[in-house]
């Protein structure tokens, strides 16, 4: 029983050093081909995870073939953490990202964002004016809204006001319908910002170096957009999590019938 509780933690200890491999790889991957500073600065997370993963797995595999309770007991120890780890975090983003959704407006086909219905620790975020610098030289350096522009050139207002937009392309790269702006280009609007209480209609400005990156509609589709892979990044979490949880459960059973034989610290523990 002893050797078949050892063989299964091996395997899912193998199982898990194999899952961080990828992970480690498309990050090592996707920092090297990032362009900006942004690109690279998002990926360092995951590269972290994975690291952190291999280096757990390795301390497993090592402690049950030396068969040392210490090690063994280390390694716990650094499980029982990564799993609290992860339990927060996921529990964490679930509870920020609970709030804000996108709304129709005018019988657009795309959906505009308000700022004030995303939680406030997200709105706390990106007010931080050097948050929000960073933040804001992403979405220009992806050149979001100059693709934008480029991909419906020479179309007429009704079918732009009929096209489906990311939150980021609906609260960066056009004011917002409040404003009563006339459409000219897909990122060229023209318009009297006076008319209209909604100070981002003030913000918005024709230069493309500009646009609506000043906007709290551009915050609001940055956490919009935001949300949605924080959601993903929780899905995974739970899976990464049962997982873990069940190889933790193993590694208890099977360091409780190895402390019979070894002891631990210097004395027996019966079981």
């Amino acid at each position: 029983m002893v050797k078949f509780s050892d063989n299964l933690i091996g395997i899912m200890n193998i199982l898990t050093l194999l899952l961080s491999i990828p992970i480690i790889g498309g990050g090592i991957w996707l920092f090297n081909r990032g362009s900006t500073d942004c690109d690279k600065f998002l990926v360092k997370p995951v590269i972290a995870l994975g690291v952190f993963i291999f280096l757990v797995s390795i301390a497993g595999l090592m402690a049950l073939c030396c068969k040392n309770s210490l090690v063994f007991c280390i390694y716990l120890v650094v499980m029982f953490i990564l799993i609290l780890l992860l339990f927060c975090v996921t529990i964490f983003v679930f509870e920020v990202t609970n709030k804000g959704a996108g709304q129709v407006v005018g019988n657009r086909g795309y959906k505009e964002y308000k700022l004030r219905n995303y939680s406030h620790w997200l709105q706390k975020r990106v007010n931080k004016a050097s948050n929000w610098k960073r933040i804001k030289s992403c979405v220009y350096d992806g050149k979001i809204c100059e693709n934008l522009g480029k991909d419906n050139a020479g179309i007429l207002a009704n079918e732009f006001n009929n096209k489906h937009l990311t939150p980021i392309q609906s609260g960066c790269c056009k004011p917002p319908t409040a404003c009563n702006f006339t459409f000219v280009m897909a990122t060229v609007w023209n318009g009297n910002p006076d008319v209209t209480s909604d100070p981002d209609c003030h913000s918005w400005s024709n230069n493309q170096d500009q646009l609506c990156y000043d906007c709290k509609s551009c915050k609001a589709g940055v956490l919009a957009n935001l949300k949605n892979d924080w959601r993903k990044i929780a899905i995974l979490n739970i899976i990464m999590l049962i997982f873990l949880i069940n190889v933790y459960i193993g590694g208890c059973c099977t360091y409780g019938k190895h402390c019979t034989d070894d002891g631990v610290f210097g004395y027996k523990v019966s079981v």
